[in-house]
């Protein structure tokens, strides 16, 4: 609320002293929760001044979920579910453009597999994959970002089978086993060579 401080006044606001105030801060500072650097202010030596950093601010409370969701309403009732259809859709072609370059010489399904789960772990889904054992895989996504955004409104989610099912290739088959917005504790895709 009050910007970067030093641990003098952290620890006169908090109503202890700066040396106290300030091993606090080295823990938080430990755990990436904020972070330090000196400044110099007149004559002496120099203040250390302490903010929190963005792991930081990630503990306070964020409506973006509820913000999408009720921008999502918005978007469909003004402009018709339709024009919500074609935002979808044009987010799936951009998605479906950076995948393709990522794909850039994965020549095996299983390539394509693993490039796509490390995308999708970028992108906050947690994914992993694996062998299934019979010539197929299984990509796993044990988190979804945007699950409120997916909640209220399918499209997302029938986006997303799409985008996979193009960027894996024409010769592969993509099914979806498990859906978290089902009540499923992840979203699971089986992955089979058609050829094979």
């Amino acid at each position: 609320m009050h910007g970067e401080k030093t641990a003098a006044e952290l620890g006169k606001a908090l109503g202890t002293s700066g040396e106290a105030a300030r091993q606090q801060l080295v823990r938080l500072s430990e755990e990436g929760l904020v972070e330090s650097w000196s400044q110099s202010r007149g004559v002496g030596r120099p203040s250390q001044f302490w903010r929190l950093t963005g792991a930081g601010q990630a503990r306070f409370p964020d409506t973006h979920a509820a913000l999408t969701v009720e921008l999502l309403g918005i978007v469909g009732d003004t402009f018709g579910h339709d024009v919500l259809s074609r935002i979808i859709d044009t987010r799936e072609e951009r998605t479906k453009s950076v995948y393709h370059a990522a794909m850039s010489g994965a020549d095996t399904l299983g390539e394509r597999v693993a490039r796509l789960a490390d995308l999708r772990s970028a992108e906050g889904y947690m994914a992993d994959w694996e062998a299934d054992g019979e010539g197929g895989y299984v990509l796993y996504e044990n988190h979804c970002p945007i699950c409120a955004a997916a909640t209220a409104c399918q499209n997302f989610c029938r986006a997303e089978l799409a985008v996979f099912r193009d960027v894996l290739g024409p010769d592969a088959s993509v099914e979806r086993t498990d859906h978290i917005v089902m009540g499923a504790r992840r979203c699971a895709y089986r992955i089979s060579d058609i050829k094979a």
